[in-house]
């Protein structure tokens, strides 16, 4: 790890890794509105499910490719030859259960967005459109999952959506910037707390 890395003071649990240290710093916890990118971690949190991020982060480029960059009208038109190309590929989890799960969430998506302005707008009601800023002293101090992603995945679970439990939809909401559960001696708890921005 570079001097520079180790100047500053950020969360424990990205270690020496580049790769994490690069997640970590430039990616968790950044509000996200883009439904592409929202639905490609819906997706990747679904697939870490027993397993760790960094195994699913040194996959995402496998993933985007075998999952055509995470477009939902595609996936929601795989069959069951693609699906057998899909559970030969290396590069992503050959999980069965995961991968028919993600085609049945892009179907439930296209479904979601006929009736919503985007998947977006759906997603950040659950914090009025404003992230929730925590003030965590130490990592044993983070939940797990809280009552608003136990609210979140029973509405995800009734609208068709799979691998949707508590605790994943609780990794969701931190990897795209709906909670800010960055450490408060972390450096990027201040960047991504709106009222250090002013």
């Amino acid at each position: 790890m570079s001097g520079a890395a180790q100047s500053v003071m950020r969360c424990p649990w990205p270690g020496a890794d580049p790769l994490y240290l690069h997640y970590h710093d430039h990616e968790w916890g950044v509000p996200v509105y883009d439904d592409r990118h929202l639905f490609e971690m819906l997706i990747l949190e679904g697939a870490q499910a027993g397993l760790s991020w960094i195994t699913i982060l040194k996959k995402r480029v496998g993933f985007r490719a075998a999952f055509d960059d995470f477009d939902a009208e595609k996936i929601a038109r795989y069959d069951a030859r693609k699906v057998q190309s899909l559970l030969a590929d290396p590069g992503i989890v050959r999980n069965r259960l995961k991968v028919a799960a993600a085609i049945n969430n892009a179907q439930v998506l296209l479904d979601l967005k006929e009736r919503e302005e985007s998947f977006s707008a759906y997603l950040w009601r659950y914090v009025d459109g404003t992230p929730i800023v925590n003030h965590w002293k130490g990592m044993s101090e983070v939940p797990a999952k809280t009552a608003l992603s136990d609210a979140m995945s029973k509405d995800l679970a009734k609208l068709g959506f799979k691998f949707v439990g508590s605790t994943i939809c609780y990794a969701y909401m931190q990897a795209v910037g709906m909670v800010n559960d960055h450490l408060v001696d972390c450096y990027r708890h201040r960047e991504l707390t709106p009222a250090a921005r002013r």
